[in-house]
């Protein structure tokens, strides 16, 4: 089984700390793993042009998902040991560490609403339930304070708006890898 640690696209403003994490995801630091990359600037791009030119949430979401395509060659460059996979869920690859292109996506998929709600942190989340990963890693720029639940994380901004409910179907564990530290996400109880 593979977990899948998405990578926030952020990170490519910190080439040292981008590098290191990268090499050591392809060194097996995690085990075998999925590389969820962030759209990073050129999801922001996306944000600013739909501002300017009034397309839809879908046609944004789908021009997030051409960023995050872009991040993941960008990924591949930095650290050539990635290899590249579309579909992870069909097969096995013999590479310690993939990285995923969610091209595929594209056409659209009925689990997935296509509005800023859902951004990479959340697609790493569908895809850890879909290859039934044990462990959802989310690498950010900035650290999580600890004790938070998805709601009071997404709360904060520092995940995405359908990130809990995501959260919710993913029976395995969640954490955020910030700078300094690594905070598991709390799951709430049952009322």
């Amino acid at each position: 089984m593979r977990v899948v640690v998405k990578v926030g696209g952020s990170l490519l403003g910190d080439g040292d700390r981008l590098h290191r994490v990268l090499a050591g995801l392809a060194d097996g630091d995690e085990g075998p793993c999925i590389v969820v990359p962030g759209g990073g600037p050129d999801a922001d791009a996306v944000r600013a042009a739909q501002g300017d030119q009034g397309f839809s949430d879908a046609e944004a979401h789908r021009r997030a998902l051409d960023a995050m395509s872009r991040t993941a060659s960008r990924f591949r460059a930095i650290e050539p040991r990635l290899a590249l996979a579309q579909s992870p869920w069909n097969g096995v690859a013999t590479e310690t560490a993939l990285v995923w292109d969610p091209a595929d996506l594209k056409g659209g998929h009925p689990d997935i609403p296509e509005t800023w709600d859902v951004t990479s942190d959340s697609l790493a989340l569908w895809l850890a339930t879909r290859v039934r990963a044990p462990a959802c890693l989310v690498v950010k720029s900035v650290d999580a304070a600890p004790g938070l639940d998805a709601e009071a994380l997404s709360a904060s901004g520092l995940v995405d708006a359908a990130f809990p409910a995501f959260a919710r179907c993913f029976p395995g564990s969640i954490a955020i890898r910030g700078p300094a530290r690594t905070v598991p996400i709390q799951r709430r109880r049952a009322a």
